[in-house]
């Protein structure tokens, strides 16, 4: 019966301890099961965390095993360590507003939202190290270096690459602003510079290898020449189209720059250039780790006319390292020769980091891989968990399938960071065994690029996504409650835009692609019709391309597009913005941070309140014996006060050092000085807290104020008045709780737990 009787006790102060947390105490059935029992763990007086204020748990701690017995627990050894297990371990990590029933608590809605928040914070401060720890401010100073050296810098005749319009340019920049770039080895004051042959771009970046020259050429009369001029032409070369790329031998077939070579062969890779897109094959000639072997190289190619009018496109690829800052330069120069002739020059400089792991920051942003790594794997998990409750409709929200996103391109990127790390060490070992090859780090630079941009679209959408976590808050809403119910509006609307849009853009590029660069194209006309939205056009290249219809479609655009169509779309967010803020104006105020931080001031300080008064309990039972204290006495007065057995055995044997049931004099005063100590603590910590709530209180009075004269209330209260009324309410919510536990335990001790459900009356009383 006692037995029983303390374990009705405990599970009835559960009950109103529960009653006063609110629903989202419980652990969600519909979820993770029924909830776990009571805790029968002792806490201690050292220990100001308990779990539920009604029991003496909260206050006492075993340091060693109690001579006294137990009641037994009736749960299942199985069962509550199935409760524990699983369901605690996902509900602890992998809680979600998705994953537990929030729609019917809204302060479990806001906690749960804010642990989702501090979780990705940490997430989002990980991936911002990483992404910023792959780049620097040397990476833009090393490419703009090289773009000046091999881009433009001029040479003796004052041909730079950019300047280059025929074959006859393009030799002249290689035999010299190339030649003289790639090979130093003297300083400024004609000293050699002692490296052997190996050449230092700059004195700090080494060449790598040997620069490579590829070019690709188009069969003869892959075109066809009308029948009025095949007398006076002979050849005819097509645009270049990869079905019709020359693959005999020509001129000396003596070596690689006159022998065709596939893209599989040389392991090239296809580019994508200002006219068309290349193959990675083609006739190509290693220039030497020396200055005068290269030249002479050169000259050769020249003078057996490498270069001739099916030549469509010439690349030039070489390769830096600069051991200072650890950073790759893999350099490419284009010149394209079109079927119209004359000469296309383009360039595409790569500034990477192959070689990730030096220095002590290097091995701090590995620990943030690892560390970023732990964080996809326990997304992944969240949303598998999320997945499997809410099946298809979890596609429904936007949020979830932004997740998806982040997590499959990190997924990527991780995979990618492996590759390259193994993919480097094997090319740079082949390098240094034989560094008379050429260095092919184009593939591994294009692959890093796309590696570097995928981590900037991924972080982009990483701090996209915390509108997600901070949705609780209805001012927060405004703008996807904006975007959300004008939606309709506006893909109506962008239908009809577009129409005209798109009506002027052809008419653009008919009237104005033969001589302004801006509407060359269908694609270029879009972009530039969008930047005269925004201001940014040459008036006069269109007026000087048509004198008549220039005036006419550049007047009617700007006021159908601009002026009208423009307007009408900002007109459309104006309104919709206004209706959604009236709305939630007027709506009433849900569940904040603030509310929980008070509420939780107010359980802090009820708990307190009662651990303070169970203390008290203690130290009558220690003033109503005379000399030493027997633990049946002990035992019986605090019985009388309404505490559980083993509590009371817990308390006794915690002070009863020589295991005799007797509290001696030295034992008690003991006993007495530690739990004096501990009601001054609680009491001081009482008194802080309520002066935090006061604090709060005030802050928020002048709000609550503003709100009532907004909705024209008459009744106005002191403020002194308020802060001493509040005071009575929370003392009076502090008693209530500890009445309801003495009457609980009171109609215990007179039987009602003996009729049926009386339990469960009791808790709902």
């Amino acid at each position: 019966m006692t037995s029983r009787s303390n374990r009705a006790g405990s599970h009835l102060t559960g009950q109103v301890e529960m009653g006063s947390l609110g629903n989202g105490a419980w652990v969600n059935q519909a979820y993770c099961g029924t909830p776990p029992p009571i805790p029968r763990v002792i806490s201690t007086i050292y220990d100001p965390q308990p779990v539920f204020p009604g029991s003496m748990d909260s206050i006492y701690k075993v340091d060693t095993p109690s001579p006294f017995p137990e009641p037994p627990d009736s749960t299942e050894p199985s069962l509550r360590k199935k409760r524990r297990g699983c369901c605690s371990l996902i509900k602890g990590l992998w809680g979600t507003t998705l994953t537990e029933n929030t729609s019917d608590d809204r302060e479990l809605f806001v906690r749960t939202t804010l642990r989702e928040l501090v979780v990705y914070l940490v997430f989002l401060v990980d991936i911002c190290l990483l992404t910023y720890g792959m780049t620097s401010s040397s990476t833009y100073y090393y490419t703009k270096a090289m773009t000046d050296l091999f881009v433009n810098g001029a040479g003796e005749n004052g041909v730079t690459f950019q300047s280059i319009g025929n074959m006859a340019n393009f030799w002249d920049y290689a035999q010299g602003p190339l030649l003289d770039g790639l090979y130093w080895t003297r300083w400024y004051n004609n000293q050699s510079m002692e490296t052997g042959d190996q050449s230092f771009i700059y004195y700090e970046n080494m060449l790598l290898g040997v620069p490579r020259m590829r070019q690709i050429k188009m069969k003869n009369n892959s075109c066809s020449v009308h029948k009025d001029f095949q007398d006076e032409i002979f050849g005819c070369f097509d645009v270049y189209d990869e079905k019709k790329e020359e693959e005999e031998n020509f001129g000396l077939i003596n070596g690689t720059a006159w022998d065709y070579h596939t893209e599989k062969e040389i392991k090239g890779s296809s580019h994508w250039g200002l006219l068309t897109t290349y193959s990675g094959a083609g006739y190509y000639q290693d220039l030497s780790r020396t200055k005068e072997e290269s030249r002479a190289v050169l000259k050769e190619l020249v003078s057996n006319l490498w270069l001739d009018r099916g030549t469509r496109v010439v690349f030039v690829d070489f390769s830096a390292y600069n051991a200072n800052i650890n950073m790759f330069c893999v350099i490419r120069l284009v010149v394209e020769f079109p079927a119209t002739g004359g000469a296309i020059p383009s360039y595409q400089i790569r500034t990477v980091r192959l070689i990730r792991y030096i220095t002590n920051w290097d091995f701090f942003i590995l620990a943030c891989e690892l560390v970023f790594c732990v964080f996809i794997l326990y997304y992944i998990v969240e949303e598998i968990l999320e997945l499997r409750i809410h099946k298809f409709s979890y596609f429904g929200s936007i949020w979830n399938i932004l997740d998806i996103v982040v997590i499959l391109l990190a997924i990527i990127a991780i995979i990618f960071n492996i590759f390259r790390t193994v993919k480097v060490d094997g090319l740079l070992g082949n390098l240094l065994e034989n560094p008379d090859i050429y260095a092919d780090f184009e593939f591994l630079a294009f692959w890093q690029t796309q590696y570097n941009n995928m981590n900037a679209v991924n972080l982009f959408f990483a701090w996209i996504k915390i509108f997600k976590y901070i949705s609780f808050n209805k001012t927060m809403t405004q703008l996807s409650s904006t975007l959300g119910r004008c939606a309709k509006d506006i893909v109506g609307f962008a239908i009809m835009f577009f129409i005209v849009f798109f009506a002027y853009a052809q008419l653009g590029y008919l009237l104005f692609g033969t001589e302004v660069a801006s509407f060359s194209t269908f694609v270029k006309c879009i972009f530039t019709q969008f930047r005269i939205i925004l201001g940014d056009f040459d008036y006069d290249a269109i007026d000087r391309a048509n004198r008549v219809l220039g005036p006419i479609y550049f007047i009617t655009y700007v006021f159908f597009v601009f002026f009208v169509l423009l307007n009408m779309f900002l007109a459309i967010i104006n309104d919709t913005y206004s209706e959604v803020k009236e709305e939630l104006s007027s709506q009433k105020d849900e569940l904040q941070i603030t509310d929980i931080i008070k509420q939780s001031y107010m359980k802090t300080f009820m708990k307190l309140k009662l651990k303070k008064e169970k203390i008290s309990d203690v130290e009558k039972a220690l003033r109503s014996g005379s000399g030493e204290i027997e633990f049946k006495d002990f035992r019986e007065t605090l019985k009388e006060m309404g505490h559980a057995d083993h509590e009371i055995s817990a308390a006794f044997s915690r002070f009863d050092q020589d295991r005799n049931q007797v509290l001696d004099e030295a034992e008690q005063e003991r006993m007495k000085k530690e739990l004096e100590e501990k009601r001054d603590a609680l009491s001081a910590e009482l008194n802080n807290l309520g002066t935090k709530y006061e604090n709060d209180i005030r802050e928020n009075v002048p709000a609550a104020t503003n709100e009532h004269k907004r909705l024209g209330s008459q009744t106005f209260i002191e403020r002194e008045q308020f802060l001493r009324l509040s005071r009575h309410v929370l003392h009076l919510e502090s008693s209530v709780a500890n009445i309801s536990s003495r009457l609980a335990l009171i109609m215990e001790k007179i039987g009602f737990d003996d009729l049926p459900g009386s339990s469960d009356n009791v808790a709902r009383q």
